[in-house]
């Protein structure tokens, strides 16, 4: 390992330093780096490098000697734009798009996002991967192409927004420009995050990777025991295991909006009886978690006028509760505590966590912090998601918490052991790229697929192509699966059995995902006993491989063909339909060729 030290700062003979101060240090991979501090007060600054495994980590520290707020400061990272192509980003939404910097602006925080980017080429090849190990606060970024000379700019900026007083705070940034797969390096990055932070993830029982039922897409709040009753009958026999019941169940109003979220008391006129409603969903076979909007309390709800005054924002329909505050905190951790113990309850879908945050001004700063026994906004988030996770563990330590991207960090591993792609109805791609990139920066956390649907007059191939696109993660189904055709049916079980009998391939082993600028058309999973290839585009050829083990080639790509590069003419080829129905074999020889798939069927190839 080599250690350099590059700069100091220090407050001479006492006097408060207020110019502007920039340092420069010296790195292998990225030139220069410039640390900027428009005002640092009477802070100063250390900052070093580290260089291992062929990666490079800068370490910047900060120091006063008396308690006061932070200096804003960014860490600025200039580097010729030399076969890079895309910047990868684990919240992306879109296409890894590089823009140019004006354009290129980003943020995380504890339950928002990542600190983690990448630029890449076009080969699948890494070529400069930036991570940052605060897991708490606000890192505003900025990320993208110079116009001026084809450079490229990686700018993280610390102690934007709001803060509170500290004496000391030490962050690292490690840069890996190693010429490896991209997913290797962000897989790699991820985890040196979670190690520099000390943070230790929720382990992610069997039951987090089951397939499981939502009721969100198909009744969104018109939500009833006895309707939810037959569905889960339905989605029980057919391989499901858990239900998600969604938004609708607090109140009787069907309007969609969260006015009267904050009270959650159970509505009696669509659940009577909500614990024999649970049981019977139990005595089914199915586990049975409840969604809440952890920090919103809406105008129309008994608790508004209760918890007034003690809000981070309002607007016109619903209040975000500040967790600052005691009672607010042991509001929130009581009433999933007493709803687990009086419902039995095997877990939440903790929603909105990523609306805890500033819109504009602290609004605690206008009453000098009064009330609140935690300054930090970032450490209450913390301490109140451990309360949470604590409490409800001790009832049941095998409890299901599901967070959905893009509050899916290092931190938010802490307190949830289920991460589920952002909503996408219908949208069988986006559905897949956000599948892979929560796959690649999530551990072992079991990472869920959005709630499937489709049109029920669709057919049976292009139905399953929705499964196929989710199927490297737990599949949630939001159909009415009491209405589906029978063919319909048939696909949902033929690919619910190959995804368990597959599971520790498709969800535990090793994944690579191929080429996300074109919304990672191929994606492959190997195990030491298997290699599972899905192809989503025809014009895409995957490169096959001779390692003895099983393979088994999914055509995800709407035609009834691929390209295949084949390294040997297989031993033994055989062909299944959509339903998992041995059809007739193609013959498969050495070299690159088009080879019959059935649609949205596969085959089993051994050498």
């Amino acid at each position: 390992m080599k250690k350099i030290f590059v700069a100091a700062l220090s407050a001479l003979l006492g006097i408060v330093n207020t110019l502007a101060a920039e340092w420069q240090v010296r790195t292998a991979c990225a030139g220069d780096i410039k640390v900027v501090c428009q005002q640092p007060g009477g802070w100063k600054f250390e900052l070093h490098v580290d260089s291992i495994d062929g990666k490079e980590i800068l370490a910047v520290g900060l120091t006063s000697d008396s308690l006061r707020l932070p200096p804003r400061f960014d860490v600025i990272i200039s580097v010729p734009q030399l076969d890079i192509h895309h910047l990868w980003r684990p919240g992306d939404m879109d296409r890894c798009q590089l823009r140019p910097e004006w354009m290129g602006y980003y943020s995380s925080h504890l339950a928002f996002d990542m600190p983690l980017y990448a630029f890449i080429n076009s080969n699948n090849g890494n070529r400069l991967t930036v991570a940052a190990s605060e897991p708490l606060r606000n890192i505003d970024a900025q990320f993208g192409l110079v116009e001026e000379g084809c450079t490229l700019l990686g700018k993280l900026s610390y102690f934007n927004g709001p803060q509170t007083q500290m004496t000391r705070y030490e962050t690292k940034i490690m840069l890996d420009p190693r010429p490896v797969m991209w997913s290797e390096a962000i897989k790699e990055g991820a985890e040196w995050m979670t190690a520099e932070a000390g943070l230790e993830s929720v382990a992610a029982n069997e039951e987090a990777f089951a397939p499981l039922y939502s009721t969100w897409y198909n009744f969104h709040q018109n939500v009833t025991a006895d309707r939810i009753e037959r569905e889960c009958l339905e989605a029980s026999r057919m391989g499901m295991k858990t239900i998600i019941l969604d938004d609708g169940w607090q109140t009787d109003d069907n309007n969609r909006g969260y006015a009267f979220c904050g009270d959650w008391q159970v509505s009696r006129n669509r659940f009577p009886d909500f614990a024999s409603h649970v049981k019977r969903v139990h005595d089914m076979g199915m586990k049975y978690m409840v969604w809440y909007s952890v920090p919103y309390v809406g105008k129309k709800s008994r608790n508004y006028e209760r918890f007034k005054g003690k809000y981070l924002s309002e607007s016109a329909e619903v209040c975000v509760l500040d967790p600052r505050f005691p009672e607010i905190r042991e509001f929130l951790c009581s009433t999933y505590e007493n709803a687990m113990k009086e419902y039995g309850l095997d877990g939440f879908k903790l929603d909105f966590i990523d609306s805890f945050r500033f819109d504009n001004e602290d609004p605690a700063e206008a009453d000098n912090y009064a009330g609140r026994d935690i300054k930090s906004l970032p450490a209450a988030i913390d301490i109140l998601m451990k309360e949470i996770y604590r409490r409800l563990s001790a009832i049941n330590p095998d409890v299901l918490i599901e967070f959905r991207q893009r509050y899916m960090g290092p931190a938010m591993r802490q307190y949830g052991n289920m991460f589920r792609a952002g909503d996408c109805p219908a949208d069988l791609q986006s559905n897949r790229q956000r599948i892979a990139n929560l796959r690649l920066t999530s551990g072992e956390s079991a990472v869920h697929s959005d709630m499937l649907e489709w049109n029920l007059t669709e057919t049976p191939e292009n139905a399953a192509r929705h499964i196929l696109s989710a199927l490297f993660s737990v599949v949630q189904y939001s159909m009415m699966l009491g209405e589906l055709p029978e063919n319909h049916t048939r696909v949902i079980k033929h690919w619910l059995d190959f995804s368990q009998k597959h599971r520790e391939t498709l969800l535990k082993s090793e994944f690579r995902p191929y080429h996300p600028e074109k919304c990672y058309p191929v994606i492959e999973a190997e195990s030491d006993e298997e290699l599972i290839v899905a192809v989503y585009d025809d014009m895409s050829v995957p490169e096959m491989k001779t390692s003895g083990k099983c393979t088994y080639i999914i055509n995800a790509s709407g035609t009834p063909s691929l390209v295949l590069d084949m390294p040997a003419a297989p031993r033994r080829v055989v062909a299944y339909d959509v339903y998992g129905c041995e059809t007739t074999a193609p013959e498969i020889v050495k070299g690159v060729q088009r080879v019959a798939v059935p649609l949205s069927g596969y085959l089993q190839i051994e050498y």
